[in-house]
């Protein structure tokens, strides 16, 4: 055979490949597109089935300023089915990088969290809200065909709880081997203050939430819930979850509260009741600082052991409640200040519940951002309004440097600048952590139910995911799920309120 016949077979070989690989490619293309066609059309039909359901009335949602606001009416079930079903969609997306955070710090696959969530916690939740977790279940397979199911919901729920509380107990029970070094976090900086305190003489009270930035830019839900039983709630939240879980919220009786979490925490009772279910019983419940004491102490488990700010805008007595799980401690005043970032204040839970928290150490996140709350307190008495709680949030002085920089140490807590990190919360150098939001309002804002709040950083800086993770390759295992955390402005918000949509 010629050189020139040669070439000649060789291309029409060639040109019949590309051929044959184009037409499969193209069968194999359309075979695709009619999958997620036929895909997209049931889903579709199955979202406008559902959208008909008579748990869905009154129900609706909107987005402003980065926040979604969910108005949520009536029963427990039609509750949980609304908030299920409005909220499918930043479900579907938040369960996979909460329940990867958590088997990733625990070492612990899912099943072992469902069977906790199955076997410890199911059987203490209260009956109401057993049927708002099985409602949220049901919304969330009626909009998207869902396989999670209230087991799921309920370790979703409990994820500040079962793996930090939970876990390092039960290693320490079972003298687990090689167990992953868990401490209990440290999230949040807050204040509440009454009297002389502040600029009318009523209560302001304020929170941003610290936490991974892969959970915080995902926790941006204003829930207005009108239940059945109770009284209505206004408060920040998590996509499927019940409770605020940061905790900031207000409700129709008068009662405003916050909390930060109480670092090097230690200890967890297996009988007792859910931390997640008892906060948002509190909230719903709640009439007076006593029965949110009572509430919260009722079947205590330890889990997400927090400082409580509370303030009762029917007798302008504000109080802070250090709930650990062997000892507690309540102050109250109707002239004064409590303020928090993760610090045990009360000798005796420091003894029985922190033994490790040492709270002379003022290198540390919490004890530097306690001297700087103090500084910022005192300077202002008698000026603290909602518009400084604004830019109190945001403060980045080190009082530990004295200086400005945004780092662990600062109000606005920016972990993933700080080489150090925050070695008592298993926080590495430049952890991708922080203060992911802030809330504020006061005592007549209250009364109305309308609070402001900011998502993303409260000083309005922005988090970049690509170069962080570029620069910081220990956290590649989040960049599934970790993404660009931008700061929206301050943005009112008021129970009942519909937005006017543009003609």
């Amino acid at each position: 055979m010629s050189d020139g016949l040669r070439r000649i077979v060789a291309l029409s070989v060639l040109l019949l490949g590309t051929g044959l690989l184009w037409a499969v490619g193209r069968s194999t293309n359309d075979a695709e597109n009619a999958k997620n066609d036929r895909e997209a059309t049931l889903a579709y039909a199955r979202e406008r089935a559902a959208s008909n359901d008579p748990r869905l009335k009154g129900a609706y949602r909107y987005e402003q300023g980065g926040w979604v606001y969910l108005h949520l009416e009536g029963s427990p079930e039609a509750i949980g089915f609304q908030h299920g079903f409005l909220l499918a969609p930043e479900i579907e997306d938040a369960f996979p990088a909460v329940s990867a955070g958590m088997m990733h710090s625990t070492k612990r696959d899912w099943s072992f969290f469902r069977q906790a969530a199955r076997e410890m916690l199911w059987p203490k939740i209260d009956e109401e809200y057993k049927q708002e977790l099985q409602g949220i279940a049901e919304g969330l397979n009626a909009r998207t065909g869902s396989k999670l199911d209230v087991y799921d919901l309920v370790a979703f729920n409990a994820f500040e709880e079962l793996p930090d509380y939970y876990v390092p107990w039960l290693d320490k029970q079972q003298k687990t081997p090689n167990a992953p070094n868990l401490k209990s976090p440290g999230n949040c900086s807050a204040f509440v203050a009454t009297g002389s305190w502040t600029k009318d003489g009523k209560i302001v009270i304020a929170h941003n939430n610290w936490t991974s930035y892969m959970n915080g830019e995902r926790w941006r839900i204003i829930f207005d819930i009108v239940p059945k039983s109770g009284y209505r709630m206004l408060m920040d939240g998590f996509p499927g979850v019940i409770a605020s879980d940061d905790d900031f919220g207000i409700n129709s009786d008068g009662l405003m509260v916050t909390e930060t979490t109480i670092s090097q925490f230690e200890g967890w009772d297996p009988n007792g009741k859910a931390e997640f279910v008892r906060a948002r019983k509190a909230l719903q419940y709640a009439g007076s600082i006593d029965e949110y004491t009572k509430i919260m102490l009722d079947g205590n488990n330890g889990g997400y052991a927090n400082d409580w700010l509370l303030g009762d805008r029917k007798t302008n007595e504000i109080a802070q409640l250090e709930l650990g799980l062997k000892a507690y401690k309540l102050w109250r005043t109707k002239d004064g200040v409590f303020a928090g970032s993760n610090w045990a204040r009360d000798p005796k839970v420091i003894k029985e519940d922190t033994p490790q928290f040492n709270p002379n150490d003022m290198e540390t996140s919490p004890n530097a951002r306690r001297v700087r709350w103090e500084e910022l307190l005192n300077e202002n008495r008698g000026k603290l309004d909602v518009e400084l709680a604004e830019k109190l949030l945001g403060d980045h002085f080190d009082s530990y440097q004295k200086k400005e920089e945004a780092n662990e140490r600062t109000l606005c807590g920016h972990v993933d600048a700080s080489p150090r990190g925050v070695a008592i919360w298993t926080w590495g150098p430049n952890y991708p952590g922080g203060a992911v939001q802030g809330k504020a309002t006061d005592s007549t804002m209250a009364q109305q139910l309308r609070l402001v709040a900011r998502m993303g950083h409260p000083c309005g800086e922005d988090f970049h995911a690509k170069p962080f993770l570029a620069a910081h390759s220990d956290y590649a295992w989040q960049e599934e799920y970790l993404r660009d955390m931008v700061a929206g402005p301050w943005t009112e918000f008021h129970a009942g309120e519909i937005p006017v949509r543009e003609q």
